[in-house]
């Protein structure tokens, strides 16, 4: 197909402002200094199964069967936690009961899929809360270049935050570096000399457009936003430096059971990698697969125990960059299933579901708060004692979002009172 020369020069503009493809670049696009927590949470979309993973249910004398690995196994421990001997939960379990803190008999209200999403990544069942990592990216990072990733999944904003989408790093790279062909053998697409009169071009009309006169506020704010994104894009590539150019030194995106492919371990790396070079601080993870209607025992398995090997090589990787210290890792699902199997051996829908929160050296972690019964019911507890209680409450999200807000050191700040949780009492998670 042909291209005019100046489509060809307007697209190349485009590019170098970070237009194409989704990215958007904030008013400060120099990668700043963030040194505080790093956020990753974990979207197992589709519904996993807490009774075999870590809310484990053994199956009960003359009550239908809730888990077939019940038959010939016992539930297992690690440290303070238990744990179903199921997928690879005992090296994970082994490994990791020290950094984790799970909460169980989380009621998610719901057995729809939309609303359960919704419901657990935002605090709110009903649509308009943003995400957790959308609020963290505004309060402590609004100005990074790519503070908030997501890669599927939720990823609600509310107007408070732009997230960037990035699962091929070669389109980044065709951002950061507009004028730079994919192979190293071919010819840059115009000349140095050419392209220095370009982005000449370029910086002198945006600056012509910022001090134009009688132009009204928002609109210079518009355009000093493009001027800043021109100028600034030079703090991009760090991030791009260290991405792989090569698909064989990129994670791969795998065939998992019979439900599909995941590339979570491929996210990990691109997230760690924005993390490392201080381009974002919050992102979100998308591991589908885990709506096993069917063949549950198999399937479940399968996905689940891709998911935390993938969580393994998360911190593993983070070790190595240095980042392990700092991370909060959030891992919840739409919800949970039945505490039964189907005709066709799998379970269906079910609203009580869990949350796993990791993170390392802290005091609240190696612990299992709230409770179900033998069928997978939720129980009231008391929100201080963390202790069954008949005058105590259900764990709704908005009880885990009101409290990681707490934690995190958000709660109060302006943004986030956007977006209260009403008549939300103060479960004593991380105390």
């Amino acid at each position: 197909m042909m291209i005019s020369r100046r489509n060809f020069l307007k697209n190349i503009s485009l590019a170098a402002l970070g237009c194409g493809n989704g990215f958007h670049l904030p008013l400060s696009a120099a990668a700043a200094n963030h040194d505080g927590k790093l956020y990753l949470l974990v979207q197992a979309q589709g519904g996993w199964d807490p009774t075999s993973f870590c809310d484990p249910k053994a199956n009960v004398t003359g009550e239908r069967e809730i888990n077939h690995w019940s038959r010939l196994n016992n539930i297992q421990t690690a440290g303070n936690l238990s744990y179903a001997p199921f997928g690879a939960n005992f090296p994970f379990y082994q490994k990791y009961f020290d950094r984790m803190l799970v909460i169980n008999g989380v009621d998610l209200q719901t057995n729809s899929h939309s609303a359960g999403v919704v419901h657990n990544w935002s605090g709110r069942i009903s649509e308009g809360y943003p995400s957790l990592s959308a609020l963290l990216s505004a309060v402590y990072a609004p100005d990074l270049p790519m503070s908030y990733l997501n890669f599927g999944g939720f990823s609600e904003t509310a107007g408070i935050a732009r997230y960037t989408r990035l699962d091929n790093p070669s389109l980044f790279l065709n951002i950061t570096y507009p004028n730079q062909p994919e192979y190293s053998n071919q010819e840059r697409f115009i000349n140095d000399a050419d392209w220095a009169r370009v982005r000449a071009a370029q910086a002198s009309r945006l600056s012509d457009m910022v001090t134009a006169a009688n132009i009204l506020p928002r609109n210079k704010r518009n355009r000093q936003f493009f001027q800043s994104a021109s100028q600034g894009i030079e703090g991009l590539r760090a991030f791009a430096e260290v991405l792989p150019r090569n698909s064989s030194d990129l994670q791969p995106a795998e065939e998992v059971g019979n439900n599909g492919y995941s590339s979570i371990r491929r996210q990990i790396q691109i997230a760690l990698l924005a993390f490392q070079t201080g381009v974002a601080i919050s992102a979100d993870l998308f591991h589908g697969g885990f709506d096993t209607h069917d063949d549950h025992d198999f399937e479940q398995a399968a996905i689940l125990a891709y998911l935390t090997n993938a969580v393994d090589y998360l911190w593993d990787y983070a070790e190595s960059l240095n980042l392990a210290d700092r991370l909060v890792v959030v891992i919840a699902s739409d919800f949970g299933r039945t505490p039964h199997y189907n005709d066709d051996n799998g379970k269906d829908h079910w609203p009580i579901g869990s949350v796993v929160v990791m993170e390392k050296n802290t005091h609240w972690s190696n612990r299992m708060v709230g409770q179900t019964d033998d069928g997978h019911n939720a129980i009231k507890i008391n929100p201080t004692t963390l202790q069954p209680d008949s005058n105590g409450s259900n764990i709704y999200p908005k009880h885990i979002h009101k409290a990681l807000r707490q934690y995190l050191g958000i709660e109060d700040h302006p943004i986030v009172q956007q977006f209260p949780f009403s008549q939300a009492e103060d479960f004593a998670f991380f105390t």
